[in-house]
């Protein structure tokens, strides 16, 4: 018998009559709060702590049948602060009523206000959410295969469509006992679109956050998420990031904008990040990367470049200051490209190319383990002027030293346990380098640190015509650095080396030489005063500026024979064609026993001490005529002359001992010679005051 269709609609509009009428009526017979102390002892069964329901709790029926809580607080972990674990002063979720009918949850949207995390780990690296995420040993495993839960997730997830999220000024806050560390994210804002799989979601988050040092970041960041129904596909596109940085080291607000796109695929383990621009200011960074076993041991690889800024503005603008630099112009333009490859602990660039300024510098550089990192590179600087980059100086002011030795200071000046923890093993080339303004080129450098000891050799192969090598090693057994240097300059050209170098010279001639030294200190004083080793010289075509031997040999003879007092020389100097000589160093004090130099009419002999501690030179040099065709010399040949060398090495004197040039038989002949032309003895006593040294014509006055 059939039914009347008439009679099928009259029921079911019956049903849903009553349905709609129980639903109107069940909030006036069923009070949710009735039922909070019901509630707590489940959560405090589950998870061992207190939920404490301290609002209204308020249910809506028709059409949305939805719940809605006051204030709540969850109680923190045994063993922490009393303050809550979490808390929050509203929260609402509505399910469209009639969608159930349909086998499908719909929700107008989750709302949670003022939300307040406080999470934290103790000294002894606990955390206080650990216990709500331990397992129960006395579970029993599911029975189903994991395909089959994974399609009924999946099937479960179509039937939710989930109107949006909203949270509104949550803020989390992070405290790490066992470093010390804390960290307030505030202000926490996050609206996302309706939640559909497979269909763009739309976010905009934004919060606060800030840390012990006062650093304050506040960040927002609009993007569009896809989602897959199995949950293991993520794509966010169009990602925007506005930062706003205050405080810390800068002394304005900063603004840095971000612009990338992401996929995340987690079945394969890996992320791909495109189109990825960072900006802030003149600083622009772009990147392209590539990510595999994201899970555990992520590797990032691909291009990452920084367009052309100025680095000094930017530092400027992040509140460092720099130092000044002897060219103004200098450290303004900088660019860099490079194939990065980073992982958690360590980073690679290759095909790396920076240009500084006027410089260009390829290469790699490979750096493991950042918490103590071990260095690797090989670069290669096509010209760099270090002398732009350094503070002004005074060439007057500047000790003179080898490649080595001034290595050996600057690393010395480092504090020991920073020496102890180097760990840099690598290759530097520099085709034409300009530092204190020395010029060189083909310039190498291999540099070996690890456990304490430094080792490092360089070479030279153009360096003012000449070539210099050396090795240096550094070992840190005490609370001091231990030094020693092996160097050799061969066929170097010392004039034009030391103007570059102090703007005058007062010597020339082609350098050979050798030092073996080893020392001990923190500082430029106390390694001079332990120095301790061999030195070997040899100068060829050389000449000493500012003192004329020559000169006072024919003043001399003058004096003797009675003749007028011979004209200035026109270049106050004197030649050799070669200068040889070794030496020991103790203690900072140069001892040279064997010092030889020739010229066509003189031989020297020489011997004393040059104090590396006092810059004081004390030397006895003598001097004696060569057998010559010179007949008018002939009285002084095989007569000693000699001369005292003493001041500073800077500012050098040179003191003629007069009464070795003169014997016996001359002196009354010369005592005439000076009655007669007193006047211009006097004129010339003065000239060898200037000369050849103060003092110098008093001491002739008490000869005669």
């Amino acid at each position: 018998m059939r039914i009347p269709i008439k009679r099928i609609v009259s029921i079911i509009a019956l049903a849903m009559t009553l349905l709609i009428v129980a639903i109107i009526t069940l909030p006036y017979f069923f009070n949710p709060n009735d039922f909070k102390p019901q509630i707590a002892e489940v959560v405090k069964e589950q998870t061992g702590r207190n939920l404490d329901l301290q609002g209204v709790l308020k249910f809506s029926f028709f059409p949305w049948l939805g719940i809605s809580t006051g204030r709540i607080v969850f109680s923190n972990a045994p063993g922490f602060d009393e303050k809550p674990f979490a808390s929050l002063e509203e929260s609402i979720i509505k399910i469209k009523l009639l969608s159930l009918f349909t086998k499908k949850i719909e929700t107008s949207g989750i709302v949670l206000k003022n939300l307040v995390l406080n999470l934290a780990r103790n000294t002894q690296g606990v955390n206080n959410w650990d216990d709500l995420f331990r397992t129960d040993p006395t579970t029993t495993p599911s029975s189903s295969t994991p395909a089959t839960a994974s399609q009924t997730e999946n099937d479960l997830l179509k039937t939710f469509a989930i109107g949006g999220i909203n949270i509104e000024n949550a803020q989390i806050n992070w405290q790490n006992q066992q470093t010390g560390k804390q960290l307030v994210i505030k202000s926490i804002n996050l609206d996302t679109g309706r939640l559909v799989i497979n269909e763009p979601i739309a976010i905009d988050l934004s919060f606060v956050a800030s840390n012990e040092a006062k650093l304050i970041e506040s960040i927002q960041l609009t993007t569009a998420l896809i989602i897959n129904e199995k949950l293991d596909h993520f794509v966010l596109n169009s990602i925007e990031l506005h930062s706003i940085t205050e405080g810390g080291f800068a002394d304005k607000a900063l603004t840095t904008t971000g612009k990338a796109g992401l996929t995340l695929d987690l079945p394969s383990q890996s992320v791909k990040i495109s189109g990825l621009q960072v900006e802030s200011g003149d600083l622009k960074i772009a990147a392209e990367l590539n990510g595999t076993h994201i899970s555990e041991h992520a590797l990032f690889e691909g291009p990452v470049s920084v367009a052309s800024f100025n680095p000094a503005k930017v530092l400027h603008e992040w509140g460092i200051t720099l130092p000044v630099m002897q060219d103004g112009l200098a450290f303004k333009k900088l660019a860099f490209n490079a194939d990065l490859q980073a992982s958690a602990d360590s980073a690679t660039l290759k095909n790396l190319s920076l240009s500084l300024d006027n410089s260009q510098m390829k290469g790699s550089i490979d750096i493991t383990d950042f918490l103590q990192p071990a260095i690797g590179f090989n670069l290669a600087i096509d010209s760099i002027d270090v002398d732009r980059y350094l503070p002004p100086t005074d060439k007057k002011d500047k000790p003179l030293s080898s490649p080595a030795s001034a290595l050996a200071i600057a690393a010395s000046s480092l504090p020991v346990e920073t020496l102890k923890n180097l760990n840099f093993n690598g290759e530097l080339s520099v085709q034409n380098l300009k530092i204190s303004d020395l010029k060189m080129q083909a310039v190498h450098l291999k540099l070996n640190a690890k456990d304490g000891s430094i080792n490092t050799q360089q070479s030279i192969n153009h360096f003012y015509q000449g070539i210099y090598s050396g090795h240096l090693n550094i070992d840190t057994p005490g609370n001091q650095p231990a030094l020693s240097l092996d160097e050799t300059f061969e066929h170097v050209q010392i004039e034009p080396l030391l103007t570059d170098y102090q703007g005058k010279a007062k010597f020339s001639g082609i350098v050979t030489a050798t030092a073996k030294l080893k020392g001990q200190g923190k500082n430029t004083d106390s390694i001079k005063s332990s120095l301790n080793g061999q030195l070997t010289f040899q100068c060829q075509n050389g000449v000493i500026k500012g003192f004329n031997l020559q000169k006072i040999i024919d003043s001399g003879k003058s004096l003797v024979e009675g003749t007028s007092m011979p004209n200035d020389h026109k270049n106050d100097q004197t030649l050799f064609s070669d200068l040889t000589g070794t030496a020991t160093v103790k203690q900072g004090l140069i001892q040279n026993d064997d010092l030889v130099a020739k010229s066509s009419k003189l031989h020297v002999n020489g011997k004393g001490q040059a104090n590396l501690n006092t810059e004081k030179l004390d030397y006895q040099l003598t001097a004696k005529l060569l057998e010559t065709a010179d007949t008018e010399l002939k009285q002084f040949q095989n007569t000693p002359i000699v001369v005292h060398v003493g001041g500073t090495f800077d500012d050098p004197t040179f003191t003629i001992d007069m009464a070795s040039i003169l014997t016996e038989q001359n002196k009354a002949k010369i005592e005439k010679i000076i009655d007669k032309n007193k006047n211009k003895i006097d004129k010339l006593m003065n000239k060898l005051d200037k000369k050849i040294g103060p003092g110098a014509s008093d001491f002739l006055k008490r000869l005669f």
